[in-house]
């Protein structure tokens, strides 16, 4: 299963809702199978340490294009972090419900 994001306009409301959902499955899928040729199984194949340093190399490029301050390649920076944040999700067996469930504890 291969799935391709991009920021073109042509997701539906509900694509839109089950995008996160989706690509997670695609990340989990990658981390038990390890296709080869796969950028997310290279991630899981070197470790922890290589997944921290994207998260630390993508936060600063999305530190970068805020203070740019053109929208376009923010949003493309953050996409990029967020991917990799679920990469380290899937790595410690986190899921979306465990964020939610964290965020939700604060709102009380």
């Amino acid at each position: 299963m291969s799935i391709a994001l991009n920021t073109e306009k042509g997701f539906t409301a509900d694509m839109d809702a089950e995008i996160l959902g989706r690509l997670m499955d695609v990340i989990r899928e990658r981390k038990t199978a390890r296709p080869e040729g796969s950028y997310t199984s290279y991630l899981f194949n070197e470790g922890q340490d290589k997944i921290l340093k994207k998260v630390g190399e993508e936060t600063a490029e999305v530190i970068i294009a805020s203070k740019n301050r053109d929208t376009a390649p923010l949003v493309y920076e953050m996409a990029d972090l967020v991917y990799h944040l679920m990469v380290l999700m899937a790595y410690h067996d986190l899921s979306w419900d465990d964020i939610y469930r964290e965020l939700g504890e604060r709102f009380k």
